[in-house]
Order: C-alpha cells, then sequence, then structure tokens
C-alpha cells in the first residue's frame, strides 16, 4: 500500500503569553498580509507586533494564557486519519499538523514528512473558503520550504471547499440544535473573519466563497425558525477600509430592533481567540449592554463526525483525481474577476 502523508494547515496560535508578540511578528511579516517589500515589511512587523502584544496578551490570559487553536488541530488531524485509514484499508496514512505563524511551523513539519517518506502527499488548508491570505499563503510556503529541503514527493492541493456537503450539514446541525432550544427567534449573523476590502478588489475569491457557503446553509435551514439572516465581518485591525457589514454594525442594528441573535462563525472549523474572547466575550457583552433579548453562539465544527466525514471523502477524492489541485465547487474556478483563484494562476 502507498505511504500517503495529509498536511492540515492552519493558521497558529501562541502556545503561552510569552509566544503573542513572536507569533504576532510572524503573521506582520508574511508578504500575504502586509503587501510591501521585506525591507519596509519587516521593521513595520516588529513595531506592530510590539506595540500590539500587550493587548492581544491580554486577550489570551481571558481565554486562559494560550490558545487552543493547536489542540482542536492535532484533534481534527487524528480524527481524520483514523476515517482514511478504515475508509482506504491503509494502515500507510499518516496526518501531520502545519501552522503558518506559530509551531509546529513549515520548516518543521517538512523535516518531519520527508522523515517520514510518503509515496504521495495531499495538502488540506482548515479554511474552507479559500483566500490569498490564508490557504494561499500556507500552500505556497509549503512549497518553497520543500524546494530548498529537497523534498519532492508528488503532492496534491485541496485548494478550498466551501459547499463540501459534509462541512454544510455539520455547520447546519449546530445551529439547528441551537434554535430547537432558543426563546426567541432569532436574527442569523453569519459572521467571518473580516479582510481588507482592497485585497478583495485585488481578486480575492473569499467574500465570494463565504457568500457561497452560507447561501448552502440556509437551504438546509426552517425559515420559520429564524427571524432573518445577514454576513459580517469581524477581527478589523488598522485603518484600512475593511469588507462590512462588520459583526458590531449588525449587534448595533440588531440592539436598536430589539431582536434575539446567533452568531455562526462561518468560516472558523475551531475555536480561538477570535470565538472564545471576541464572540463569547467582548461581542456579548455589547450585546447584553444593548438590550438583545437573547444572544446565541453557534460552537464551531471541530471534529464533527459529519465534517471529518467530508474531509475525508475530500481526501479520498483527490487521492485518485487526475490533477493535482481540487476544488468542491462545482464551478471548480471562480468568477473570472476573481484572479486570486488557485486554479488560475495554475493554468
Amino acid at each position: 500500500m502507498e505511504k500517503i502523508a495529509v498536511i492540515l494547515f492552519n493558521l497558529g496560535a501562541p502556545d503561552k503569553l510569552e509566544s503573542v508578540q513572536p507569533f504576532l511578528f510572524n503573521l506582520f511579516n508574511d508578504p500575504a498580509i502586509f503587501r510591501m517589500p521585506s525591507f519596509i515589511r519587516k521593521p513595520l512587523a516588529k513595531f506592530v507586533s510590539k506595540k500590539r502584544a500587550p493587548y492581544a496578551s491580554g486577550i489570551y490570559a481571558k481565554i486562559g494564557g494560550s490558545s487552543p487553536l493547536l489542540e482542536n488541530t492535532e484533534k481534527q488531524a487524528k480524527s481524520l486519519e483514523k476515517v482514511l485509514k478504515k475508509n482506504l484499508k491503509n494502515e500507510n496514512i499518516k496526518t501531520f499538523t502545519c501552522m503558518r505563524y506559530w509551531h509546529p511551523m513549515t520548516e518543521e513539519v517538512v523535516e518531519n514528512v520527508k522523515k517520514y517518506n510518503p509515496d504521495k502527499v495531499v495538502l488540506l488548508p482548515l479554511y474552507p473558503q479559500f483566500s490569498t491570505t490564508t490557504s494561499d499563503s500556507s500552500i505556497n510556503e509549503w512549497k518553497d520550504i520543500c524546494e530548498k529541503k529537497g523534498f519532492t514527493a508528488p503532492t496534491k492541493t485541496i485548494c478550498c471547499y466551501p459547499v463540501e456537503e459534509g462541512f454544510i450539514d455539520a455547520v447546519t446541525g449546530l445551529i439547528k440544535k441551537e434554535l430547537k432550544k432558543a426563546k426567541h427567534k432569532p436574527r442569523l449573523l453569519f459572521s467571518a473573519h473580516g479582510l481588507p476590502k482592497k485585497i478583495v478588489d485585488q481578486g480575492d475569491p473569499y467574500q465570494w466563497q463565504v457568500e457561497k457557503t452560507v447561501h448552502k446553509v440556509l437551504e438546509k435551514l426552517d425559515r420559520e425558525s429564524f427571524e432573518q439572516s445577514t454576513i459580517c465581518y469581524q477581527s478589523k485591525v488598522g485603518p484600512l477600509e475593511w469588507l462590512g457589514p462588520s459583526l458590531d454594525d449588525e449587534i448595533q442594528r440588531a440592539g436598536k430592533d430589539k431582536v434575539a441573535v446567533a452568531i455562526i462563525p462561518v468560516a472558523f472549523v475551531s475555536e480561538h481567540s477570535e470565538t472564545l474572547y471576541e464572540l463569547d466575550m467582548e461581542v456579548k457583552e455589547e450585546a447584553i449592554a444593548l438590550g438583545i433579548p437573547e444572544y446565541i453562539r453557534i460552537q464551531t465544527v471541530q471534529e464533527s463526525k459529519t465534517f471529518i466525514k467530508g474531509l475525508a471523502e475530500l481526501v479520498e477524492k483527490i487521492i485518485e483525481f487526475k490533477d493535482n489541485m481540487m476544488s468542491d465547487l462545482p464551478e471548480k474556478v471562480c468568477p473570472p474577476l476573481f484572479s486570486g483563484c488557485p486554479h488560475k494562476n495554475k493554468e
């Protein structure tokens, strides 16, 4: 049986308070985040990470001193490995967790995969919706490090899966579970991590893919179980114009309307600071202050059996797929205006 390595990409997060500033430096020093020459980007990243570290450290202190993102991702990796071994009847399958901005980082993971010596590698970002700032950054970093290390195993990439049935069913199931317990008919706020608008204007397909996800979820919900729905964006940093409406704007609007809200983190598949602090503490506190009658926060899919089953099916498909890159979009490629679509860059 051929040996297969499946690499699960994620953002990474500080494992202790002392890691916050170096983590932020790695984040802001990524050319996919700060799109400028390295001689400008590096000192700017040092300045911004130092300035922002005290505030960010306060956030992590409130959620236990570190992020659970790595632990959550490792659990997803183990669950996926177990399902793949069973489905493919192949014990020579190993999953690896690879973080972009904190450990285990790409160089270390490439070394470990190289020692494993697989016949085939599958790259699987844990970002359902593709963005040049997330999935593309991790994929490009992987390719660069592999080239430097002389690691040449045949590699296939799952670039995105915004409408994958297992992911959609997992999100929908979590929403239905909470709506059954709700005391009021809530307004659904599908919240995704924001992006500067100029990045989308430059051809990033993220917003379009988020909208595809939400459309599929809404198709599976009972329209009578909620008041209305909207897509909004959270976690804005800096002075640039970001995608809107913002989650804060929508919370303010719900406060004026005195309507209950259910927040759905539709672009996150595991818990971290944006959910545990921003949604569960900061936004919730604001909602209570505004007199919103009920605040519901839908959990992320994490190790949901439905979600993991969907990921396994994606991996199984791409192993047999003739091409080296695959999405779960029916169109395969994003519309013409999205030049950041990896399929277009490959052609």
